[in-house]
């Protein structure tokens, strides 16, 4: 168990942390634990990227986790009632189908896929909607439905840029699926001859 693979599974134990927080109205602490999984997210990815520790686990559990952890908080400000639920359902089956895909892409050792420019604008919304919406700030909804929308389209590219390096006989290796990773995904991505020799 590589630092990379700590840091993405200490995202898996914020969601716990990060409910109890929410829930017993501690906004400020809740923000900071989800900011703190991002700042996690930045970090496994650089350290894996530029040590050689890229795994095969690590490139499949490190989007899983960042799809929880905003799955997580969409389920909390539904509860919360801060957001309507056309809003987390919409994201619930976009999210749901990209971890899906991303399990059956991996096992099917499909080419690994970094995170698309949309994806990254993506992730930056929802951190900005996130944190509107936590205060109660005018322009949360909007800014997330404006994200989802982004994330619908990204998944598009990614399909299509998925598709393109498969008609050309890519590299085989675990695939991220979605596009809407941010850096510590891409990170992790690398490529079949870097993963083979970290693992």
């Amino acid at each position: 168990m590589n630092l990379p693979n700590v840091l993405t599974l200490s995202r898996f134990v914020m969601i716990p942390l990060f409910f109890a927080a929410f829930f017993q109205g501690q906004m400020i602490l809740a923000l900071g634990i989800v900011l703190l999984a991002g700042v996690t997210d930045l970090l496994d990815g650089y350290i894996a990227r530029s040590s050689g520790q890229i795994t095969a686990t690590g490139v499949m559990l490190d989007p899983l986790a960042d799809k929880l952890m905003m799955l997580s908080v969409v389920v909390a400000l539904v509860i919360a009632k801060k957001i309507p639920w056309e809003a987390a359902a919409a994201m619930a089956v976009r999210e749901g189908g990209m971890i899906a895909s991303s399990a059956i892409f991996h096992f099917r050792g499909k080419p690994t896929l970094p995170a698309n420019a949309l994806g990254k604008l993506t992730t930056f919304l929802y951190y900005v909607a996130i944190v509107l919406l936590f205060f109660d700030l005018p322009g949360g909804v909007q800014a997330l439905w404006f994200a989802i929308a982004l994330s619908f389209a990204a998944s598009f590219v990614y399909l299509a840029q998925f598709r393109a390096r498969n008609g050309k006989g890519g590299v085989s290796g675990p695939v991220v699926a979605g596009g809407t990773e941010g850096a510590g995904a891409e990170g992790r991505s690398g490529n079949g001859r870097e993963e083979k020799r970290a693992n």
